[in-house]
């Protein structure tokens, strides 16, 4: 995992999930901005930085909050 500068993530196209509310607790990510990792962002700070996950780190950490092993 690292992080990134909103400079350095420019024009990537930012996706919010369609799962998150309205309340504002939401993070966005950047399908295939980098090769064979996600960037992700709190969608409440899009000139903040993003961290960058590698795609297994993500998928695994999905994984585990539908088996509700994260709260």
């Amino acid at each position: 995992m690292t992080t990134i500068s909103n400079a350095s993530a420019a024009g990537f196209t930012w996706t919010k999930s369609t799962f998150s509310g309205n309340q504002g607790d939401c993070v966005e990510v950047a399908h295939g901005a980098i090769p064979a990792a996600l960037p992700v962002r709190d969608s409440k700070r899009p000139a903040g930085p993003a961290v960058v996950f590698a795609d297994a780190t993500w998928g695994a950490f999905v994984d585990a909050l539908k088996r509700g092993d994260v709260a």
